[in-house]
């Protein structure tokens, strides 16, 4: 244990004098390391995937559930688009160094804000292989140096995609130590990496509720916690049926293990007669689990046209079905009387994750975007567009649910502090 905290603090101290180094570094080498990793990626991937299916083999032997597994699975395809989005990465504008905010004061002083890197990310996570090179893109984008510890599941698949990583910066001219990756399992590491506030400046977690809050109760630093993500969308009753039932469905079952998936659905009275049959109709064809309340079971249990294609998956709910991130095709319903009724239930059971109302109610629209209190609010589209490549911000280094220093998915600027910058000629205080 002793060798492997030694190997812990002088990948920190490595990471420390990289990350003063690549806080001026240039854009033009921070791209050509990113395109490198790129096509690393795809010219490694018969390495990569051989690394994985070990992973992927002793886990689901191990028991564990589908919905980490999920996670923890690269595919050809999942390699290609974490390619693609180490290239956008790398076609975003660079945020370090940007002035912004500058103006002249009455005394003739110009005054403003340049955006600077944070310093040393240490990113703690779990099952999820593609974290390792999301996080590394764009840690090295943003100027950022990083120490990665990946968890046990994965260990096999991480152990290679760092070195890809590694050796692709290596390459482009960007200073060893940017990227650090620990080797070790041992779990009294991750208390230890805690205490490392002089070296690391910023903890971000990514994983279950129990790692989320040992590193939020013991870090030392400043930690951006998130990633839990209960979603309800509420079909208003002005919503567009149609779109009601399509939307709904991707945001349950186009991935449902994770964190931004539909886990609970509100439907007004007024309209539940109408939508809830097609909506229960179209989960049925994926298999989903429905928890239905008094109101919501009574409803479908009436429509004997579609009875018997949804009865076996017809459940009533239980107490703790509101409030729970199901991670799987399971979701729960609750008919509500009002759009304050939702946003009432919101309030109680959301995690400040995703939420979405669908209407064509302006006002409701509205009052939903505005009265919610979450990190990504939607009217009239799927909780499922939280990423941050689907916002365009090529990947993500988390989903923020906190409100300092960012919210949301964190990518670019959201790894970046600034510093005031005032321009004189002369002037003194009087």
């Amino acid at each position: 244990m002793e060798s492997a905290i030694k190997e812990l603090e002088e990948k920190g101290r490595a990471a420390k004098a990289a990350s003063r180094k690549l806080a001026f570094l240039s854009t033009e080498i921070k791209n050509k390391a990113l395109v490198n990793i790129a096509e690393a990626l795809i010219d490694k991937k018969d390495e990569i995937l051989a690394a994985n299916k070990i992973d992927y083999e002793e886990a689901k032997a191990s028991g564990m559930g589908e919905a980490m597994l999920d996670r923890l699975m690269l595919l050809p395809s999942r390699l290609e688009a974490m390619a693609q989005d180490t290239k956008t990465v790398a076609a975003l504008p660079d945020p370090v160094g940007e002035i912004f905010e500058m103006r002249t004061l009455p005394n003739g002083l110009q005054i403003g804000k340049k955006r600077v890197p944070l310093g040393v990310i240490g990113a703690i996570y779990e099952s999820r292989p593609n974290v390792t090179i999301d996080i590394s893109s764009l840690c090295l984008k943003s100027g950022n140096a990083v120490i990665l510890r990946g968890g046990r599941e994965a260990i096999n698949s991480n152990t290679v995609l760092a070195k890809v990583a590694q050796e692709a910066s290596d390459q482009a001219g960007v200073p060893q130590g940017a990227i650090q990756f620990i080797e070790s399992t041992e779990r009294a590491l991750v208390n230890h990496m805690l205490r490392m506030k002089g070296i690391i400046d910023l903890i971000i977690p990514r994983g279950g509720a129990g790692l989320i809050k040992l590193i939020s109760e013991n870090a030392a630093m400043p930690v951006v916690t998130g990633g839990i993500g209960v979603c309800h969308t509420y079909v208003d009753r002005s919503a567009d049926l149609d779109k009601a039932v399509a939307i709904a469905y991707n945001a349950k079952v186009q991935r449902p293990t994770v964190c931004n998936a539909l886990d609970c659905l509100l439907v007004h009275s007024q309209i539940a007669q109408a939508y809830l049959p097609s909506m229960a109709k179209e989960w049925a064809k994926a298999g989903v689990e429905m928890h239905c309340d008094e109101q919501a079971m009574a409803i479908l249990k009436a429509n004997n046209v579609i009875l018997n294609e949804v009865k076996n998956l017809l459940v009533p709910a239980a107490d703790d079905d509101w409030g729970k991130e199901f991670l799987s095709l399971r979701a729960a319903i609750k008919v509500v009387d009002s759009l304050d009724e939702a946003l009432e239930h919101i309030g109680k059971y959301g995690s400040g994750h995703s939420e979405a109302i669908i209407t064509k109610d302006y006002s409701a629209a509205m009052r939903f975007l505005n009265e919610v209190d979450a990190a990504c609010v939607y009217a009239n589209a799927s909780t499922r567009f939280t990423d941050g490549g689907q916002f365009g911000l090529g990947a993500e280094i988390g989903i923020s649910t906190q409100k300092f220093h960012a919210r949301g998915p964190m990518a670019l600027k959201e790894l970046t502090s600034y510093k005031w910058i005032i321009f004189g000629n002369g002037q003194v205080r009087p």
